[in-house]
This record gives C-alpha cells, sequence and structure tokens, in this order.
C-alpha cells in the first residue's frame, strides 16, 4: 500500500529574478514497511522535500499524499490533525519541550489531538517501551544524554501508529554508537509496517534504507539500492 505519493512536487520561494527552486516537479511513492534515504549535496532540496511530505510546507505545484488524505486541498486546521495522527516527524535537534518529562513530550500530539490523560499516558509509555527508554519517562529532558533524547524523540514521532516517520538527519547530533541505535529504531520501526523517509549525509546510514534518492539543484537525478551510491555523487557527499 502506498503511503506517500509525491507527484510532480515543485516549491518556489519568492518571485521574478529572485525566485529560488528549491525542488523541482519530484515524484516520489513510498510503501508501507518501506525506508527510502534521501542524498544530496546541501541546497539540493533534502528538507524541502521532507517539509512538504509532511505537511509543514505547501508545494508551489503538485501533488501531496498521506495514506490518500491530498494535503494540498487542506486547510490548517485539517492538515495540523492529519500530522498529528499520521505524520511522524524525527529531527536532527531532537526538539523536546524542556519543562515536560519524557513521557509528556510523548503524551502531547495525543492530547493535543483529545485523548484524554490516561489513555494519552498509556499509549505513551508502551512508545516509550519500543525504543527501550520506559525507566526515563519522568526524567526531564536535559537529565538524558543525546541518544536517549532522540529514542525519545522518535517515541514521540510513532505514538498513535502514525502510518508515515520522516527523520531529517536524525543521528547528525550523536556519536557514532547512538547513531547506529537510533538507525536501527528506524528500521524496526518500518520493519513493523510504517512507511520511512531519512534524509542523510551518511552513506552508511542510507545502507538501511530499501531505495535511495539522490537529489541535486531540488531535482532527482539518480536512484539506487542501499549501497549502490553512483561515483558522480560521491564527492559531492564528502
Amino acid at each position: 500500500m502506498i503511503v506517500l505519493n509525491l507527484t510532480d512536487v515543485s516549491r518556489v520561494h519568492g518571485r521574478g529574478d529572485a525566485a529560488v527552486h528549491a525542488l523541482r516537479a519530484v515524484s516520489l511513492q513510498v510503501e508501507a514497511g518501506e525506508l527510502v534515504a534521501i542524498m544530496g549535496p546541501s541546497g539540493s532540496g533534502k528538507s524541502t522535500l521532507l517539509h512538504l511530505a509532511g505537511g509543514l510546507d505547501r508545494p508551489t505545484t503538485g501533488s501531496i499524499t498521506v495514506d490518500g488524505v491530498e494535503l494540498t486541498t487542506l486547510g490548517a486546521t485539517s492538515l495540523a490533525a492529519v500530522r498529528r495522527q499520521k505524520v511522524g516527524y524525527v529531527f536532527q535537534d531532537f526538539n523536546l519541550i524542556p519543562a515536560l518529562t519524557a513521557i509528556e513530550n510523548v503524551m502531547l500530539p495525543l492530547e493535543l489531538d483529545g485523548r484524554g490523560t490516561r489513555a494519552a499516558r498509556r499509549a505513551a509509555l508502551e512508545a516509550l517501551s519500543v525504543v527501550d527508554v520506559a525507566d526515563l519517562a519522568d526524567r526531564f529532558p536535559d537529565d538524558m544524554s543525546g541518544g536517549q533524547q532522540q529514542r525519545v524523540a522518535i517515541a514521540r514521532a510513532v505514538v498513535g501508529d502514525r502510518s508515515l516517520l520522516l527523520a531529517d538527519e536524525p543521528t547528525g547530533a550523536l556519536d557514532s554508537v547512538s547513531g547506529e541505535q537510533v538507525m536501527r529504531l528506524l528500521r524496526d520501526r518500518c520493519d513493523s509496517g510504517a512507511a520511512g523517509v531519512l534524509v542523510t549525509h551518511e552513506a552508511r546510514h542510507a545502507a538501511w534504507a530499501d531505495r535511495v534518492i539522490f537529489l541535486r539543484d531540488g531535482t532527482a537525478v539518480d536512484q539506487s539500492g542501499p549501497v549502490g551510491i553512483p561515483a558522480a555523487l560521491e564527492s559531492e557527499l564528502a
């Protein structure tokens, strides 16, 4: 089943001579159970693609659907509901709220969606257990290591059985061991049925994916299996 479908999606910032084409007519389909890595040099459109897929930005032209819901036709309230219910976003800098404990951070999107406190706490604890940090439920972010914070961020992204998981350089602030653990968690979540899109500069992390899409100047220029980085692109990714 196709969870994410981008069709001829473009994003232009500004107008006239000042226009910047961040993405140019990119099409991408991601199925349930599949992890797709997006690679390319800085400024190639990787983060723009992820923001559009997650409903954090709107395309200038093209169509984006998540679980069959066309994002480009939704108003702000409906779009926010789709993000809460269907899309989990993992950021490089974790984006946890310092004043909330781990379990409160994970509960937040459920409570914003109207879930009762007891039910939200139960679901959040289950999500923390999936990423092996249930014992940190009552700890604040500042009292956790970077790897532990990222696990909590992943729990927040997957709580409520979201069907689409988006990760923007999720290992960039972590050491190599913690980074590999995070990639294993993302892979396991996709193997359990979620669709995943990973933006990364690291070939060793892209190797966890089923497919790798290469962007240059906002255009998809190549596609390969998880380790087949075209020689012409290797210097750009270094």
